[in-house]
């Protein structure tokens, strides 16, 4: 490929809005342009990555056993009413309203009630299973804030495969292929991934795992020791102490003006650690054969801790929860909002559900607020002042872990990374079979819900962490296997002919033995040349002049590399093609 015959507009400026290496460097490269908010177009360069990175997830799939299919990106609402996902899932699904034969479909985010349907009208005996789908296709979600390039959009290309099992056995073992085949697709593609156990969100299930890139530019947060890892949402630690100080009597302190943690320990004297969280949510719970009910929930946690919504939907057993909006706080603490406590909410509505945090079970002397707008009470002590048991009760780890925090398994502190999500697992069980009624057959003739697993791959994602992993002040450094070209020949003086013989023989004898190659013959000076070489990353780079012919040599050099090999131009191909070789074996 001629560069003059190609497209690579390349961009000398940072974009004012790029915050992050990858957004900053896929605009300069030319690889994508932003077409609007959350939704980009990928120009020829960038185009060329993703599919090098589709063609490693697919090959990988099919490697694994599982079967490709294409799946509408529009569904029908009524899918997701089955399984109660159209509540779970909130705002960021996208209704179409504007037309009446829009009405009642969605954009789909994700397409676990699609396959569920396809299963349910065509797996009927154990004889079929187990069985893995998968698909390569554009998602949607309503993404309210999209930031930092693509990885965090509205639209996106996503790699998400399905199993189908008769029993739990069947699904480790699902689990485990798809498992493997993730670890070897992102080792392909050159990514210093880790995998952590996480949090199912949404999708749902009983465990899951998530592959992740530690970088700077990650929104996800790794919790790791020497012997642990998970994600902030799943993170757990090691429980606090009992406090013994002996306990003092409450105590009614008049607070004007103080309803935030800060303001409040400023005028009590005290520490956000002292401090007692009181926490309204409204908990969405899946209805007895009927419409999903929403129930209220009141949450503790300690004043320097956050509290963790997903932890808190696992312990109350909802598919969802909300903060709760000020009328239904001020009606259950009859005070306003900034002054709930735990005292006695539990005998002013007889449907409240309390969920302690461990790390406020053992507190003595707290301070919190008194159900009474402008005070605040001191001396709250828990099992004494609110109860620590009982029907409605629970005592459970609902916070995210934090600086200070030791490992569960080994005790040490805990070290926090911020991380790329690239992949998720999950073993999701029978939650979507049961909901929409998806049997199977098995030996006995007996009717048994599918057993599913899910396992989902961004493929954008994979193209930004790459770059966020590997890069530097010039540009990008692409890993050999999912880089737009393998070797970029830089014809200096391009209008020359020897040059542009040379440089013409070198290109056609790298691709004819399969290597991906791009010559540079613009018109333009070497400065330029370099900039933009650097820039775009091409792993090998190959340098012909008229000064080096005049000598019979030509310039070779990796792109992460300093050193500048000089030799023949017939020895460059064998060279290049040992160095591709070598740098695809090291990820292979």
């Amino acid at each position: 490929m001629r560069w003059s015959q190609f497209f690579i507009p390349t961009v000398k400026e940072t974009p004012a809005d790029a915050t992050v290496a990858s957004h900053r460097l896929m605009i300069r490269a030319g690889l994508v342009r932003q077409l609007a908010a959350g939704a980009y177009t990928y120009l020829p360069l960038g185009y060329r990555v993703l599919r090098k990175v589709e063609a490693i997830v697919r090959e990988e799939m099919d490697a694994a056993g599982a079967v490709e299919l294409l799946m509408p990106a529009m569904q029908p609402i009524d899918l997701w009413q089955e399984t109660g996902r159209d509540v779970v899932m909130g705002p960021a699904l996208i209704h179409l309203k504007d037309q009446p034969w829009r009405k009642g479909s969605v954009l789909g985010p994700t397409h676990e009630e699609c396959v569920t349907d396809i299963a349910r009208n065509y797996i009927n005996s154990y004889k079929q299973l187990p069985i893995t789908l998968y698909q390569i296709q554009t998602k949607f979600r309503d993404e309210e804030r999209p930031k930092s390039g693509v990885l965090r959009t509205r639209e996106f290309l996503m790699k998400d495969a399905y199993s189908f099992d008769a029993d739990k056995v069947g699904l480790d073992a699902s689990y485990v292929r798809m498992y493997d085949a993730y670890c070897r697709i992102f080792g392909r593609c050159g990514l210093p991934y880790v995998s952590v156990e996480a949090d199912s969100g949404p999708i749902g299930g009983d465990a899951s795992h998530e592959f992740m890139v530690p970088t700077d530019a990650g929104e996800d947060v790794i919790v790791r020791s020497s012997g642990y890892a998970a994600n902030i949402e799943r993170a757990t630690c090691a429980p606090l102490p009992q406090d013994d100080t002996a306990m003092v009597p409450m105590a009614e302190v008049h607070t004007p003006d103080s309803r935030t943690i800060d303001e409040v320990c400023a005028f009590l004297g005290t520490r956000p650690d002292q401090m007692v969280k009181t926490l309204v949510y409204q908990a969405v719970f899946a209805g007895d054969g009927g419409p999903a009910v929403k129930r209220t929930l009141v949450a503790l946690v300690r004043g320097d801790h956050e509290i963790n919504e997903s932890k808190l939907r696992r312990a109350a057993g909802a598919q969802a929860v909300e903060l709760a909006d000020p009328e239904t706080i001020e009606k259950l603490t009859a005070a306003a909002v900034g002054f709930a406590g735990p005292q006695g909410l539990l005998d002013r509505d007889p449907a409240v559900q309390l969920i302690v945090d461990q790390g406020v079970s053992v507190m003595r002397n707290a301070a919190t607020g008194a159900n009474r707008t402008a005070y605040h009470v001191t001396g709250v002590n828990p099992g004494r002042d609110f109860p620590l048991e009982g029907e409605r009760v629970s005592v459970a780890d609902v916070r995210n872990v934090a600086e200070g925090d030791r490992c569960p398994k080994t005790g040490e502190p805990l070290a926090f990374v911020k991380s790329i999500e690239i992949g998720h697992v999950f073993k999701l069980g029978t939650k979507y079979s049961r909901a929409m009624k998806a049997d199977f057959l098995d030996q006995g003739g007996k009717a048994n819900p599918l057993i599913m697993g899910c396992y989902g791959i961004g493929l954008n994602r994979i193209v930004a962490a790459a770059i966020e992993a590997s890069h530097d002040d010039a540009g990008i450094i692409w890993p050999m296997a999912i880089a737009p070209f393998h070797v970029l020949i830089v014809a200096l003086d391009a209008g020359d002919p020897e040059v542009a013989e040379v440089a013409g023989r070198l290109h056609d004898a790298l691709a004819e033995r399969g290597l991906d190659v791009l010559l540079d013959d613009r018109d333009a000076r070497p400065g330029p040349k370099f900039k933009d070489a650097d820039l775009i990353g091409v792993p090998l780079r190959v340098t012909i002049g008229k000064r080096g012919l005049k000598e019979g040599v030509v310039e070779v050099k990796d792109r992460d590399g300093t050193d500048v090999a000089k030799m023949a131009p017939d020895d460059a191909v064998a060279e290049l093609i040992r160095r591709y070789t070598s740098r695809l074996a090291a990820t292979a």
